[in-house]
C-alpha cells in the first residue's frame, strides 16, 4: 500500500515501526520527493530539530533537520552514513517527537561526518558542529535505536510514568 503523504502523522512510542529495519531510497521516486516536504511540515508544525521516516511509519533511510543557516527551512539526508570522529564527548538532554515529554541525558561524540543525498540526488556532507547531536539522534531512528535505550538508572526511574502513559495510550488505542 502507497502511503499518502498527506495522511502521514508522527508516531508515539512503543509503535514497533519505530523500530523497523530501513532501506535506501531512491531521491527520483516521486513518492520519496512527496513525502520529505511533508516530513519537513511535521518537523515544523511539531516544533522539532528532525524526524526520521521511521517516525511517520517509513523503513526509509531518510531524515530531515533544520537548516541551522536558517531555521525557518529544512534539509533532507537521504540514505546517510555517518561517521564518528575522534572528538570530545558532550552529555546533554534530548527529546524526542515521538516520545513527547521524555528527555534523556545522551552522550555524544561533538565531531562527525554525515554523507547523503540530497532531495535532488546530489552528493551532501556534514561536518557542522551544531548539528552533531540531531544528526545522530535521527540517524540512531534510521538503526531502530531510541533515546530510552540510552537511558541511565536516574532517567529510567524519572521517566518510568512518561513510558507507562505512552504504553498505556497505545494499548487503548488498539482496543477503540
Amino acid at each position: 500500500m502507497t502511503p499518502d503523504p498527506a495522511q502521514l502523522q508522527i508516531l508515539m512510542y512503543p509503535d514497533p515501526a519505530l523500530r523497523a529495519q530501513t532501506a535506501p531510497v531512491d531521491p527520483s521516486d516521486p513518492l520519496v520527493q512527496a513525502i520529505v516536504p511533508r516530513m519537513m511540515e511535521l518537523m515544523f508544525q511539531s516544533n522539532g530539530a528532525g524526524l526520521a521516516a521511521p517516525q511517520v511509519g517509513l523503513p526509509w533511510r531518510v531524515f530531515v533537520t533544520r537548516d541551522p543557516e536558517n531555521e525557518e527551512k529544512a534539509l533532507a539526508w537521504l540514505n546517510p552514513e555517518l561517521e564518528l570522529l575522534d572528538s570530545p564527548i558532550e552529555c546533554d538532554h534530548e527529546g524526542c517527537l515521538s516520545l513527547p515529554g521524555i528527555t534523556v541525558e545522551v552522550r555524544r561524540p561533538m565531531h562527525i561526518r554525515l554523507a547523503a543525498q540530497s532531495l535532488d540526488g546530489a552528493p551532501v556532507e556534514c561536518t557542522d558542529e551544531s548539528l552533531f547531536r540531531v544528526i545522530q539522534h535521527e540517524y540512531d531512528h534510521l538503526e531502530g535505536v531510541l533515546i530510552i535505550d540510552k537511558m541511565s538508572t536516574m532517567d529510567r526511574i524519572r521517566n518510568r510514568k512518561m513510558i507507562k502513559q505512552l504504553k498505556t495510550a497505545a494499548r487503548n488505542s488498539k482496543t477503540e
